[in-house]
């Protein structure tokens, strides 16, 4: 079974930067979507971020373009996502998620689907204060 394990949340300045990880296990899959999304109170989850573990290519929401990143290193199954100028907007709980290879989620990677994830962690919140 995938376990997805999100750290490194915790509260900022607007304009400041904050880094997430993503610690994955039991990958069985030759290949995987994996994605950063966000929820904030009252507001339905958004995926923010993608990529394929085997892949270098890389997808954004237009509001986060050009400030995060998403990154990962494989030989520590580790994903990451590098935030920057952050502001009050990017306030939210964000989970990382992956979809195998063959999935409808994994099919789908750019378009970050959250209906059609398979594996979710269990969250880490981001709080942004001006």
């Amino acid at each position: 079974q995938v376990r997805l394990v999100e750290s490194g949340g915790g509260s900022v300045q607007d304009g400041g930067s904050l880094r997430l990880s993503c610690a994955a296990s039991g990958y069985t899959a030759n290949d995987y979507c994996v994605s950063w999304f966000r929820q904030a109170p009252g507001k339905e989850r958004e995926g923010v971020a993608s990529m394929y573990t085997a892949g270098r290519m890389s997808y954004y929401a237009d509001s986060v373009k050009g400030r995060f990143r998403i990154s990962q290193d494989n030989a520590k199954n580790t994903l990451y996502l590098q935030m920057d100028r952050l502001n009050a907007e990017d306030t939210a709980m964000y989970y990382c998620a992956a979809s195998p290879a063959g999935s409808s989620g994994y099919s789908r990677c750019a378009l970050r689907y959250p209906l059609l994830v398979a594996y979710w962690g269990q969250g880490t919140q981001v709080t942004v204060s001006s």
